[in-house]
């Protein structure tokens, strides 16, 4: 076994996994962190990877995202669980410690398949630890101000902004349009940034990271930016923006957070960091086309907003 250390959004994680594993482990290099460094804090969560039978658990509820699944559950002793599904095969299942400090994935027994089969496996495998990493990491930090999204994320004259909305809106269009038409913007995640929140001499303030994790688009930035405000997109046949504040910009936030909210605990983390993101920061809901102008309309609104 290989233990790694790693860090995303300031918060100690530790990978222990046998040196195939590690090697597929690319995506986390900007984010790794020597032995040594590590060993003056602790990591917030260890993940212990194995090659073995998961215990068999029962199933709650799962969620459905375009082929892929997430089936929650708990273990005979009470332990949750997350078994990962991708094209209707379960990809690895998670067993975590009820605090989420310490879990374990099970990918089941190594098989000696072709080539083409072990490449197809080892995709699937590294699909189950991406995904593991990502719960444990929203789960074990969800008390600490911290909050996983699924959005796309640009930089802007040095601000950072997270383009929210369900699967398929255009977040990633419209990132790609604000990189085209919007001199000096940079993507650093296109999936899943991660944001905290802050308070300095009376002032609260949101930082937004880029993390290991971004989707289709191969972007694994170790990099943060003080956040500049979330937008809300919608497909319309025309381009309006709209401030939010109050109860319009927490419900804004909501779907995008990552997170177990049926666990109180979990759900109480996440409402606070949630309130003070929605009650600090800008938020917008941008209805738009996906042209040159929407991404114009929304950058000049939030400069005006910013100044």
């Amino acid at each position: 076994m290989n233990k790694r250390y790693f860090k995303v959004a300031e918060h100690l994680f530790s990978v222990d996994a046998c040196d195939e594993i590690v090697s597929q482990m690319d995506n986390y290099s900007p984010f790794a962190v020597s032995s040594s460094d590590a060993s003056c804090e602790n990591p917030v969560f260890s993940l212990v990877v194995q090659e073995a039978v998961a215990p068999e658990f029962t199933e709650d509820t799962r969620q459905e995202d375009e082929g892929q699944s997430i089936i929650c559950g708990c273990t005979a002793d009470g332990l949750p669980v997350f078994d990962f599904w991708l094209m209707e095969k379960s990809t690895g299942v998670l067993v975590c410690e009820k605090d989420f400090k310490y879990a374990v994935l099970f990918l089941g027994e190594k098989g000696n398949g072709a080539n083409a089969a072990s490449a197809a496996i080892a995709g699937m495998r590294q699909f189950a630890l991406n995904n593991a990493l990502m719960v444990l990491y929203a789960l074990a930090t969800a008390g600490l101000g911290t909050a996983l999204f699924h959005a796309a994320s640009v930089s802007y004259k040095g601000l950072g902004y997270l383009f929210l909305g369900k699967s398929g809106t255009g977040k990633s269009t419209h990132a790609r349009l604000w990189l085209k038409y919007i001199e000096g913007t940079e993507l650093f995640n296109d999936d899943n940034p991660v944001v905290r929140l802050f308070e300095k001499d009376g002032r609260k303030f949101a930082v937004a990271y880029g993390s290991p994790w971004s989707g289709k688009t191969p972007c694994y930035k170790n990099v943060k930016f003080e956040l500049g405000g979330f937008v809300l997109l919608s497909q319309a046949p025309f381009n309006k923006i709209t401030p939010l504040k109050g109860v319009s910009a927490y419900a804004a936030i909501l779907p995008g957070i990552s997170g177990m909210r049926w666990d109180k605990k979990i759900a109480d983390g996440l409402h606070m960091t949630q309130n003070g993101l929605a009650s600090n920061v800008p938020v917008w809901y941008l209805e738009c086309l996906p042209d040159e102008n929407a991404a114009r309309l929304c950058c000049q609104s939030i400069v005006r907003e910013i100044q």
